[in-house]
């Protein structure tokens, strides 16, 4: 497992966390219980097995919802 840090625009509402927080969850491989949306500094914290998917699919099923991803890091 691999644990990634996303850097999201300034997110401007509470629903926009849960929106985010599904996205990430719906993503095969991303540990469901590992998810946290964290609204002041408009981060995504997550685990997940880099031999099913990537930030990249995580970033993809964000920036759908149209939320822009300012970067991400990956341990």
């Amino acid at each position: 497992m691999k644990k990634a840090t996303i850097q999201l625009e300034t997110l401007t509402c509470p629903s926009c966390i849960l929106k985010v927080e599904n996205a990430t969850k719906s993503v095969p491989g991303v540990d469901k219980d590992s998810v946290k949306v964290m609204f002041n500094s408009s981060k995504v914290k997550f685990d997940f097995d880099d031999e099913k998917t990537s930030v990249e699919e995580v970033e993809k099923a964000i920036t759908a919802l149209g939320y822009q991803v300012m970067k991400s890091k990956v341990k």
